[in-house]
């Protein structure tokens, strides 16, 4: 099975449309206000919708349980990606309502760094997305496009239990993609700013390109991932 492909930060309908027409199993929408990409849910009612056939990704940064309840079941959302501060005690709040995955955002230096992560959010979590070092805000988010060490974190990769999926996302782009998945055998990779043309706006040839690249590489990971991406604790 090949790896899965996020396009994330998307802003417009349209390239929510490219993103499907390409090939991409995710998309997602930062529905956390206050970054560059942000939108409201009004906002991303209209991307998701031009992205029918895709899974929905939405993006939080610390959101109070009702209020992320509220938003996943108003945009049908399969995944919540958690950007923030979250602890385990909180992110077991977070499901509480069910109809969604939760995926929690780590930034790993070292190897040590993932398998502290995987014993926190193994428990509560469907995912582990890894990113690279984010912008100083309120709550340590941001999307910088920056890479973490892969070649620190890749010695551990086999310790990530098979029920939890690996995502990795942070400076990837058409031409480094597949390295990523050589190196790190992720279940999904996610790009946001190394397909777009400006902030904000997707270039349909470097999505196009990025989703072939990632299909074209050898992938031994691809298999947490459940087939049923609504599943419950």
């Amino acid at each position: 099975m090949s790896v899965r492909v996020k396009i994330c930060g998307i802003c417009r309908p349209e390239d929510a449309a490219v993103a499907v027409e390409s090939g991409a199993d995710y998309i997602g929408v930062i529905l956390a206000p206050g970054y560059g990409r942000s939108r409201t849910v009004e906002e991303a009612a209209r991307i998701f919708e031009a992205g029918r056939g895709a899974r929905r990704v939405g993006v939080f940064v610390d959101p109070a349980p009702e209020e992320l309840a509220a938003t996943a079941d108003r945009l049908g959302l399969d995944v919540v990606q958690l950007h923030g501060g979250e602890t385990p005690e909180l992110i077991a709040d977070l499901r509480r309502p069910g109809g969604f995955q939760v995926w929690k955002v780590v930034r790993p230096r070292t190897a040590a760094d993932l398998l502290e992560a995987v014993t926190l959010y193994a428990p509560v979590c469907d995912g582990i997305l890894l990113d690279g070092p984010g912008r100083a805000s309120g709550a340590g988010a941001g999307w910088a496009g920056s890479r973490f060490p892969w070649d620190a974190v890749a010695p551990v990769r086999s310790r990530v239990p098979r029920g939890l999926a690996l995502i990795v996302a942070g400076g990837l782009d058409p031409d480094n993609v597949a390295a990523a998945i050589a190196c790190l055998a992720p279940d999904v990779v996610d790009v946001s700013s190394g397909v777009e043309a400006a902030r904000g706006i997707k270039d349909p040839d470097r999505v196009r390109a990025f989703v072939a690249a990632a299909r074209s590489a050898p992938a031994d990971g691809a298999s947490a991932l459940p087939s049923d991406l609504r599943r419950t604790h």
